[in-house]
């Protein structure tokens, strides 16, 4: 069988015409764009190590819930508490907890479960500011990532539900991503719980009078794929209403 080598792959790189206008020399002589080309194909085997390392550590634990939130998220804050709060009352039903690995609510849900002697999972994005381990991931389930959409699928694919406190961006990214992939039906339905009510309040109200009722971007029916609440207990009632309906279900075939 043919192999193919770094060295052809860095020939064919050289080959491949411009079509942007640019002068046709440009891309032969910019090392840097030649061998990014280069370097796109090998990165395939790093992802791929990514994955593997995600599916061997993950499948070894049982039922669990993500819990996203800010990592800016300091212990004196509410927020901060709450994420505490809410985690070792998921502990204390039987479900481990998966982070984002980081500060703020990642690390006060990760203490949480840890508090309680729950599986505290920590999926890491290696970031140049912000993200660090936090103390609280069990060793063994700590998981550093380069690739944030390799990390995105160990979240929905090991979590039985979503629960989203108070946070920025990237938990917002979080949260709308797991809404589309259940409204597209992608991935099996499972809950999803905005925690704090005063937070996420406007914006469920906007979703709901702007793009439901004013431009009809979005169908009434998908405001029934989340869960807004206030309390741990609250939380905890919802993911098991869920899949005690689920099982009747399935028990009735």
């Amino acid at each position: 069988m043919f192999a193919f080598s770094e060295e052809l792959f860095r020939t064919f790189a050289i080959m491949i015409p411009p079509s942007n206008g640019l002068p046709k020399n440009f891309f032969n002589k910019t090392r840097d764009l030649r061998e990014r080309r280069v370097s796109d194909t090998w990165q395939i085997f790093r992802v791929m190590a990514e994955f593997v390392d995600g599916f061997e550590t993950l499948s070894r634990i049982g039922p669990c819930v993500s819990i996203f939130g800010s990592a800016r998220s300091t212990p004196d804050n509410p927020h901060y508490k709450l994420a505490t709060e809410v985690a070792r009352k998921l502990v204390e039903n039987g479900y481990g907890i998966i982070t984002g690995g980081g500060p703020g609510i990642m690390e006060a849900a990760n203490k949480g479960a840890k508090e309680l002697g729950g599986y505290s999972v920590g999926l890491n994005i290696v970031l140049p500011f912000e993200q660090r381990p936090n103390p609280y991931v069990d060793p063994e389930l700590l998981i550093n990532f380069d690739y944030f959409f390799v990390r995105k699928v160990m979240f929905v694919k090991y979590a039985q539900a979503f629960v989203v406190l108070p946070g920025g961006f990237g938990t917002m990214d979080e949260l709308f991503e797991a809404l589309t992939l259940i409204q597209t039906r992608k991935i099996e339905r499972f809950p999803v719980v905005m925690v704090g009510r005063a937070f996420w309040g406007p914006l469920v109200e906007w979703i709901q009078k702007t793009l439901v009722e004013e431009w009809g971007y979005v169908s009434p029916e998908d405001l029934l794929l989340f869960a807004l609440v206030d309390t741990p207990q609250e939380v905890v009632d919802v993911i098991n209403d869920f899949y005690r309906r689920r099982f009747e279900q399935m028990s009735l075939g």
